[in-house]
């Protein structure tokens, strides 16, 4: 089977901070595995990012209310026919999980990273181009030529903030990709447009296509609807719409 690409985009505000702090996590957790000074500039970039946007007031309230809403809709699935009931009750045990590690944060999410002075003082340079070198922050350089296994250590330490949005940041979009199956579409002439029902909880819309096309997707839209362009990449200044018909695998995730 070819390789294939995937396109992704968040049709409401919620899925798209879900889907930036998994990228970020994974930034996170990639760099913090080397032990390479640079390795550990990307984690810090990585970790001050998300302590960043779980700034925002109501990122909380919002992961809180959505974890109960699926904890709520599956459990009702405990009864129908043909359900996996002991893999529901697997997922359901996670929900509970996650929904009390983040009951459990004291105050604002990442609000411990942010009230940290040596963290600080490395977000005040990073908005300077070449801000964070040595002369600049001695502290950090200090920091950056420790034993791997001591600058690790603390990285954990650090992480240990902010794990449980982690965790549940990861089973939510698990759920919302795996409650969809990826159907077979065609976009005449690079195009492709479908309507959503009113009433229906759409996340998002994954588009996946084989990797030695040439062209990517660039998808935009909301709740009501969605579409979907095909471009050719061929000139990188200024990427034109195909005008031949692109098959692609299409999932809209509703859940």
């Amino acid at each position: 089977m070819p390789e294939t690409t995937v396109f992704e985009h968040p049709l409401n505000e919620k899925c798209r901070t879900w889907l930036r702090l998994s990228h970020l996590y994974e930034q996170f957790d990639f760099h913090r595995a080397h032990d390479t000074e640079w390795h550990a500039r990307g984690a810090m970039a990585a970790l001050l990012d998300i302590a960043n946007v779980l700034a925002r007031a109501d990122i909380k309230s919002e992961l809180l209310k959505e974890l109960d809403r699926y904890l709520h809709s599956l459990s009702r699935m405990a009864d129908s026919p043909g359900v996996d009931n002991e893999r529901l009750r697997q997922i359901l045990d996670h929900l509970a999980y996650c929904t009390q590690g983040v009951r459990d944060v004291s105050g604002q999410l990442g609000q411990a990273l942010r009230s940290n002075d040596f963290l600080n003082s490395i977000v005040q340079r990073s908005s300077i181009a070449g801000g964070s070198f040595d002369f600049d922050l001695p502290q950090y350089h200090h920091w950056l030529q420790m034993p791997q296994a001591a600058r690790s250590a603390q990285l954990d330490d650090w992480h240990g903030e902010i794990g449980m949005v982690q965790d549940a940041v990861d089973l939510l979009l698990n759920l919302i990709r795996g409650s969809a199956i990826a159907e077979p579409e065609v976009a005449d002439a690079g195009f492709f447009q479908r309507s959503l029902a009113g009433n229906t909880a759409a996340q998002l819309v994954r588009v996946s296509i084989p990797s030695t096309e040439g062209i990517y997707a660039e998808i935009s839209g909301g709740k009501h609807r969605f579409t979907v362009r095909f471009l050719d990449s061929a000139d990188w200044q200024h990427p034109i719409q195909v005008e031949h018909d692109v098959q692609f695998r299409l999932t809209v995730c509703l859940i």
